[in-house]
């Protein structure tokens, strides 16, 4: 079954590598995708210590929207894991939008 999985993105928008460690909160997830079956996904912190589960994409071979899924996921940075379930299931994403906003410097303490 094909899967992806993002780097590590923050709330600062400047991918794995900048030098903020603010925390974000992300709230949406928007694809250019097309393909057959569904396509599950799901956030998860660093480590893998925290996930949270999307509702699926059920994709078409051809579409003229891009799907929007909301999110409610708090982490100082997090990545998007994406797969299929069945066989000759596929997908062809072109463009992958994820929302964030800053939602604190640290965290207490």
């Amino acid at each position: 079954m094909p899967f992806f999985r993002t780097g590590l993105l923050g709330s600062d928008g400047q991918g794995p590598d900048s030098s903020g460690e603010n925390i974000g909160h992300i709230t949406a997830v928007r694809m250019r995708i097309v393909g057959s079956g569904s396509l599950d996904m799901r956030l998860y912190s660093m480590d893998d210590v925290n996930n949270y589960d999307l509702i699926p994409f059920t994709m078409a071979a051809a579409t003229n929207i891009q799907p929007t899924r909301l999110a409610n996921f708090i982490e100082q940075r997090a990545s998007l894991h994406c797969s299929t379930d069945l066989i000759n299931e596929w997908f062809r994403i072109n463009r992958i939008i994820i929302y964030v906003r800053e939602f604190g410097t640290s965290y207490p303490g």
